[in-house]
């Protein structure tokens, strides 16, 4: 990292960690009291119809990009529940992530959602609410399937992340919760057994947004967990109790739930994976200590500074970001201010939820984008090399329009084959009583969808009546990826209380594709995160990363997808493997899908029939 963005960011560090070591305190004013905006009142932005834009701004007619088939493909039936619909405390805000993975290894992907609980299920006294597992039945439709695979989790559930731990070919996950955490093995035969407890990885109080990750370069898929709130059930966080550090918890005089600010933070925890089906934390040790125990939503691996090594970002709520640095010897750099990533161009920390993780320049640069709350902007990071990046919101021109929605799910994807990685955002409130105000805000709110200009900046794609950008969600995870195998990135949305929203992509372009399942050989993980694959086609390089985690609570599609454009035809690839292999091969064609495995040629995977 050079020495400028360091001294840059030398004052405002340390200010910022001054101001981090007083304790919270009551204060008159309200968007300071206990509550996460961190920004300040915003006037209302209103359509023509004088409808909030949140819920408004849509347009008759226009391209249409995504259509809402949850009823179509049989997801509908089920339904997210989270507490009481009063929302009275903070546990029952935040809501659950969801995650695309091919748990059966048929070549289709499956959606796993997490559900939350209720008050009476903790107690005992009610059944609690499952967790589901859709089984894509290849025809457009899917089969809920999570009692028989044994993955209901029948805990209050937050997050989920998909990875490979065991190096045996079949996907596994872990789910966080309030209480204990579960990871469950894949069996390989449509069943998981929770092996959490004898893997060493229950924790036990308030998780949130997990990733896998090969930190130390040893073929195995290691384990971070973002902690939130420590959170009491016998003693909720009612305003001037002793578990409060505020009298009052307010939003612009409304009377809310309070957190997370002045709420005792969860610490964050780092798992090394030991090979033998047992993880040790080693949160201490490799410097991911947490010792703020800031109030962590989302967390992602990945290789933001291009040295080969998986880095690690979480994104904080109310309290600055986390960017630490793969040192290479087993621990991280703590680099969160001096990157600039852990405050925004303001100096100022965000009320983060969910991360998006992508290249969006084509310049071979992870940039990183944050939701975050309403009335303050969305900061997109860009990447300027050597481990520093900058906020560009406001030049990218997509720092305006996101000020009124809250953020959660978020993904870069290139929807529409050109290229070049667009910007989806899934917003929702936290308060139902926003809809009684004049704030120009909702509870349920529509998606955000940013086009990639391809010269740094990006315009909002109108919401067209009847489709699935026009939808009102109470959206929280976001997890992206092919679920129909045609060439195109669909959406599927968790919504708080509600039941989930799947978006098919039917833009109507022509352009052309290609998508890459990556299999690690020995000295690496054999789900191959971590990878990173250049794609040259038509005089642009394209890079795209095998991650776990990320969005919110959530976790991606881990097949690669280019978008080409018009052009017919992939020059070269080049995969960077996670044991250090560098890859270099040909696809004979486009329009489908390759699987790769380290060392060896491409073998055509799937084939669809283009449009």
């Amino acid at each position: 990292m050079s020495s400028f963005p360091r001294a840059v960011f030398l004052i405002v560090a340390l200010s910022a960690w001054a101001i981090a070591q007083q304790p919270a305190a009551p204060q008159s004013n309200p968007q300071t009291t206990g509550v996460v905006s961190t920004g300040s009142a915003h006037a209302a932005v209103l359509d023509s119809e004088k409808r909030p834009i949140t819920a408004g701004g849509f347009v008759a007619t226009g391209p249409i990009v995504f259509q809402d088939i949850t009823g179509k493909a049989g997801l509908s039936g089920w339904r997210h529940v989270m507490g009481t619909p009063e929302t009275k405390y903070i546990l029952e805000t935040v809501g659950s992530g969801v995650a695309l993975l091919d748990y059966d290894n048929d070549g289709w992907l499956d959606i796993y959602l997490v559900n939350g609980s209720t008050y009476d299920a903790l107690s005992g006294k009610a059944y609690p609410p499952h967790a589901a597992l859709f089984h894509n039945n290849h025809d457009g439709t899917f089969t809920d399937v999570a009692g028989k695979a044994g993955v209901t989790n029948d805990r209050w559930g937050f997050g989920v992340a998909v990875g490979d731990y065991d190096n045996d070919g079949w996907p596994d996950l872990y789910v966080t919760n309030f209480g204990k955490n579960r990871l469950y093995h894949n069996n390989h035969d449509g069943t998981f057994t929770d092996v959490a407890e004898k893997a060493g990885v229950t924790l036990g109080n308030w998780s949130t947004g997990a990733t896998f990750g090969d930190y130390d370069g040893d073929g195995r898929l290691d384990l971070f967990v973002a902690g939130y709130v420590h959170y009491d059930i016998d003693h909720p966080p009612v305003p001037g109790s002793p578990v409060v550090a505020f009298s009052t918890c307010e939003f612009r005089g409304l009377k809310v739930m309070c957190g997370p600010r002045g709420l005792k933070g969860e610490p964050d925890h780092l798992f090394h994976n030991n090979g033998d089906g047992t993880f040790t934390e080693v949160s201490e040790k490799a410097g991911v200590g947490d010792a703020n125990a800031y109030y962590g939503l989302s967390a992602v691996f990945a290789d933001f500074n291009n040295d080969g090594k998986v880095d690690l970002a979480v994104a904080n709520d109310s309290t600055p970001n986390y960017l630490y640095l793969n040192k290479g010897n087993g621990t991280f750099e703590d680099a969160s201010y001096a990157s600039g990533y852990a405050l925004n161009e303001n100096g100022r920390e965000t009320a983060s939820m969910g991360i998006a993780v992508g290249d969006y320049l084509n310049n071979g640069l992870l940039d990183l984008y944050n939701t975050v709350f309403s009335d303050d902007y969305k900061p997109l990071y860009r990447n300027d090399g050597g481990g520093n990046f900058t906020d560009v919101s406001y030049q990218a021109e997509i720092a305006e329009p996101t000020i009124p929605f809250l953020g959660w799910g978020t993904g870069f994807l290139d929807f529409d084959n050109d290229g070049w990685k667009d910007l989806l955002a899934a917003n929702g409130h936290v308060y139902p009583g926003v809809d009684k105000s004049d704030w120009g805000t909702t509870f349920a709110q529509r998606p955000l969808l940013f086009r990639n200009l391809h010269n740094g900046k990006f315009e909002v794609v109108p919401a067209v009546k009847g489709t699935g950008l026009a939808d009102l969600l109470t959206a929280r995870g976001a997890a992206f990826g092919d679920v129909f195998n045609d060439g195109r990135i669909d959406v599927v949305i968790n919504q708080l209380n509600n039941p989930p929203a799947l978006l098919q992509n039917v833009d109507g372009n022509h352009n052309h594709w290609v998508g890459l399942r990556l299999v690690g050989g020995a000295k690496s993980p054999r789900d191959a995160v971590g990878a990173t694959v250049y794609l040259k086609a038509g005089g642009t390089e394209q890079r795209g990363d095998v991650i776990s985690g990320g969005s919110y609570a959530s976790s991606n599609d881990f097949r690669l997808h280019f978008g080409l454009g018009s052009i017919a035809k992939v020059d070269g690839v080049e995969i960077h493997w996670p044991s250090g292999n560098v890859q270099h091969l040909d696809l004979p064609k486009v329009d489908c899908f390759f699987t790769i495995v380290e060392g060896k040629p491409a073998i055509q995977a799937l084939t669809v029939p283009g449009p």
